[in-house]
């Protein structure tokens, strides 16, 4: 499937925030903005959920209530880059697992030198009655075909609405009325301890249902997304149930199951699944402006260790602390320095890093929020008026592989070469350019040999100076042939993209 040059933001630890922060450099997308969708999110049930002693002696009404919502998804994937799997067993069995991929039997292996096609199954939950469904972008990411079956046994061909890597969380639609949509609860109201059950179609047997109770709320994994909230739970669920459904007692979703940690593969107790909270938010964005816009503060953070807190006179170990500030960042412009620790960020208290990282994304770019921080031992009060994070819009695009494109090098992710770039890929101070951040692996770009950290230092024989440069110089272009001026590991070359055989 045809990628457009979408631009990712800066991936450096800057903040759009959280252990990992972003980079205040402007960074745009070699692409046109998709047309809104008339949409209305799903409402929320905050009704609290009972937690009297006791307990049900049958799930099935709660199952009946849900089942029917749940979906299974087929992908078909045209292989670009066949090769082997290589043995089982090894370090790939201590690492988190995200389930997908799963091979019904009789079906040819995800990755074989026979195979003209990779096939994968996933999971999917109804939340409207007209067709929208959420679930992992790591199921339909790169996928030519995308089909649902429901559990009456209809099957529809679907849209990818848009993908969000950041979060995991995708949106795909299908053209039907009257659906069995599954109900959204209040994520933030889910507390260790509740009865969950998990619904999806591991392993391609057909839909399971499995049980267990909330093992933790606000987890992080090592999947390396740039917003981790997970809830844990200890329910059963295994490849096959990536996007399916984790709902409470009362039949109510509360998470979209996403990955296990596992040392077999298998189900050991530990599952992870994104908060309806966060996938509901980033379900609106994209299906209403094609991306998902978040807000920026412009802050390097780390977590309060006890010694930190200790050493800043803290009483617990909460909150973030401030190692740098983004020049000519909201932050910067609101008087945040190096040394403070961010207590409570637009009314609600900071954790740690990752708990403001979520905070900060989900506020609204233009809009002021208060931000509590500790100085010198004394507690103070800042207003900052919150941007929009640089880039957010391109990783994040709506993304159906039916995109006009009148440009050249897709596939390829570019940002300025500010301070945090130059840090972050080692480029020294007098080379000028933009740096790539991505390249799609099946694009012409990778095959000229383009790779993430190279230094774009000119298009087309013109000197290149920002990310909106770049665009300008690869829209609108008769001669799908680029030549790029490419610095890399301390020596300048050209690189000729030729895209001219493309399709």
């Amino acid at each position: 499937m045809k990628r457009i040059f979408h631009h990712l933001g800066n991936r450096v630890t800057a903040l759009a925030l959280g252990g990992a922060l972003v980079l205040a450099g402007s960074a745009v997308a070699f692409t046109q903005k998709p047309k809104a969708e008339q949409f209305t999110a799903p409402p929320v049930d905050q009704t609290p959920i009972p937690r009297e002693i006791g307990g049900h002696t049958s799930f099935a009404p709660v199952v009946k209530k849900v089942a029917p919502g749940v979906v299974k998804i087929f992908t078909t994937t045209k292989v670009r880059n066949m090769s082997f799997n290589g043995p089982p067993g090894g370090q790939m069995d201590d690492l988190l697992r995200r389930f997908f991929g799963d091979q019904p039997q009789g079906r040819m292996p995800r990755r074989s030198l026979q195979a003209p096609r990779q096939e994968g199954i996933g999971s999917g939950v109804v939340v409207t009655k007209d067709g929208y469904i959420l679930t992992n972008n790591h199921v339909v990411d790169g996928a030519d075909e995308v089909k649902v079956a429901l559990q009456d046994g209809r099957e529809f061909t679907a849209r990818v609405i848009g993908r969000d890597p950041k979060s995991d969380v995708a949106v795909i639609k299908i053209d039907a009325k009257d659906l069995p949509a599954v109900p959204m609860a209040d994520s933030d109201k889910v507390e260790v301890g509740d009865v969950v059950l998990a619904v999806g179609n591991p392993f391609g047997i057909g839909q399971t249902v499995t049980t267990g109770i909330v093992s933790a709320t606000g987890r992080a994994s090592t999947l390396g997304l740039d917003y981790e909230d997970f809830i844990q739970t200890d329910a059963a669920i295994n490849p096959g149930n990536s996007g399916g459904a984790l709902v409470d007692a009362e039949g109510r979703l509360i998470g979209i199951n996403t990955a296990i940690l596992s040392r077999s593969g298998g189900n050991q107790g530990i599952g992870f699944a994104i908060p309806t909270n966060l996938a509901r938010d980033v379900m609106e964005n994209l299906v209403k402006d094609g991306h998902v816009t978040r807000g920026y503060l412009g802050v390097m953070i780390r977590d309060v260790t006890p010694v930190l807190g200790k050493a800043f006179g803290l009483k617990d170990a909460k909150g973030a602390l401030v190692d740098d500030v983004t020049p000519k960042s909201p932050a910067e412009k609101a008087g945040l320095k190096s040394g403070d620790i961010i207590l409570n960020f637009n009314g609600k208290q900071v954790t740690d890093s990752s708990h403001l990282k979520l905070e900060v994304a989900r506020a609204k770019p233009g809009e002021t929020v208060p931000v509590k921080i500790l100085r010198d031992g004394t507690t103070k009060t800042l207003e900052v008026a919150v941007k929009e994070l640089p880039g957010t819009e391109q990783i994040a695009k709506n993304d159906n592989g039916k995109s006009a494109d009148s440009g050249t090098l897709n596939g390829v992710g570019v940002a300025d070469l500010d301070n945090g770039a130059r840090q972050q890929f080692q480029v020294p101070n007098h080379v000028n350019g933009v740096v790539v951040t991505d390249v799609d692996p099946n694009s012409a770009s990778a095959e000229a040999g383009l790779q993430p950290g190279d230094v774009i230092q000119e298009i087309n024989r013109k000197p290149v100076k920002s990310a909106e440069e770049a665009v300008n110089l690869t829209e609108n272009v008769k001669d799908k042939t680029t030549l790029l001026r490419v610095w890399r590991d301390g020596n300048s070359h050209w690189v000729v993209v030729d895209e001219s055989k493309a399709g």
